[in-house]
Order: structure tokens, then C-alpha cells, then sequence
């Protein structure tokens, strides 16, 4: 009975350490930004930490060599999505504008699966009164709810000028973006070409709703 319980104890201390480890390479993430695949490994490492601790005759190997796998296949999976940004957004999801200038997008809405008990619920839990006063919300790939208020004068509410379009990401031109705010590629590779630069040298590109453009350089030097 003293060594049952003695291997309980070392496994139940080896296998957290182990997490431990498994978690801290994957890398930090707010748990509400964590990906589907993140949910997966988090919970089959969970049942196979119950095992690795509830069947102390079995070969611990059985329970940690499965949990490196798992490890190796997220390590692969968020390399891919630096990589390849369709890869990105098939695997983690895209972020979805559910509210724009006001105007709700029920179609977008349908296609998420997201309705207004949802919304009601993410408007109050950041605060907002109605719907009237959101000028932008936006559901990201996490399920969170990006809220932008309208601008009134004189009230304390969240402008709706913090509110950017990400026109390039991972030099890639986003054709959904330029069509929200009614810009064409040639305007973009015009704005692009003013600052000496080519579309594939941006790692980033968005303008806000002042007309503002962000540009930032791959690899550039600090």
C-alpha cells in the first residue's frame, strides 16, 4: 500500500512539472485568447495526466510520450499559421465584423452563429447601453467582442477613431479590408510605393478612420 501510494505521489509531482513544461513552450496566451487547438491539447493533456495518475502499474512513458506529441503538433500548427496566413485563418478563425457604422450585420451574425442575446450580453458586460451607441464590433476569433462607441460630444464613451482597418498583414493584401472602406488595390500600391516600399516588404498595413496609414517593415531594424 506504501508503494501504491508512494508512485501516486512521485507520478501526481512528475506529471505536473511536465505540464508545466508542455504549457510554458506553447507559449503565452490569455485564457480566452487560447485557439481551438490550444483547447484540444489543454484538455486531452488533462486526461492523460488522470491516467498517467490513476493507473500507477501502468508505464508512465504510455502517459508522456502521447503529451510530447501533442506538444510537437501545436509547436507545428503555430509555426504554420506565422507562415501561411490562409492556414491561419482556416485553423484559428478570422474575426468577423458583427456591427459597421452603425449598422448591424444580421447575415454575419447567421453565419456565426451569433445572436442578440449574444450580443445584448457582450454589449452589457462591456458597459454599453443599446446598440445605437456602438459605432463598430467586431467578434474575434477568440468569441470576445471588440466594441467601439460612437463619439459624442462631451460623454466619456470610447471613440469610434481608435477603430483601425488592417489593409496588409503578413504582406499579403486583405481584399475584404480595402472593400469595407471602399479602397481599391491601386490606391493601396500607391500609398505603399509613395513610402519606396513593395506590398511583400510590409508586415504590417492599416489605416484608421482619420485616413491615418501605420506601415511597419519586415525585419526591420531597430
Amino acid at each position: 500500500m506504501e508503494i501504491e501510494l508512494g508512485k501516486i505521489i512521485f507520478r501526481t509531482v512528475f506529471t505536473y512539472l511536465i505540464i508545466v513544461v508542455i504549457f510554458r513552450l506553447m507559449g503565452k496566451r490569455e485564457i480566452g485568447e487560447l485557439s481551438l487547438l490550444d483547447i484540444v491539447v489543454f484538455i486531452m493533456v488533462g486526461e492523460m495526466a488522470v491516467f498517467a495518475i490513476e493507473e500507477p502499474k501502468s508505464n508512465i512513458a504510455q502517459a508522456i510520450i502521447p503529451m510530447a506529441i501533442l506538444l510537437l503538433i501545436q509547436r507545428f500548427t503555430a509555426w504554420a499559421s506565422l507562415k501561411n496566413q490562409r492556414f491561419r485563418g482556416w485553423f484559428e478563425g478570422k474575426p468577423s465584423v458583427i456591427i459597421s457604422k452603425g449598422k448591424i450585420d444580421e447575415h454575419e451574425m447567421r453565419k456565426q452563429r451569433y445572436n442578440f442575446n449574444d450580443l445584448m450580453q457582450q454589449l452589457r458586460e462591456n458597459g454599453t447601453k443599446s446598440i445605437q451607441d456602438v459605432e463598430f464590433a467586431i467578434l474575434e476569433a477568440s468569441g470576445k467582442l471588440s466594441i467601439f462607441e460612437k463619439s459624442v460630444n462631451g460623454s466619456d464613451g470610447i471613440s469610434s477613431e481608435g477603430y483601425v482597418v488592417p489593409v496588409i498583414v503578413d504582406g499579403k493584401i486583405q481584399y475584404g479590408a480595402l472593400e469595407k472602406i471602399d479602397k481599391s488595390e491601386d490606391w493601396l500600391l500607391g500609398e505603399v510605393n509613395k513610402r519606396d516600399l513593395t506590398i511583400e516588404q510590409v508586415s504590417f498595413c492599416s489605416i484608421d478612420k482619420d485616413g491615418r496609414i501605420f506601415v511597419d517593415i519586415k525585419n526591420e531594424k531597430k
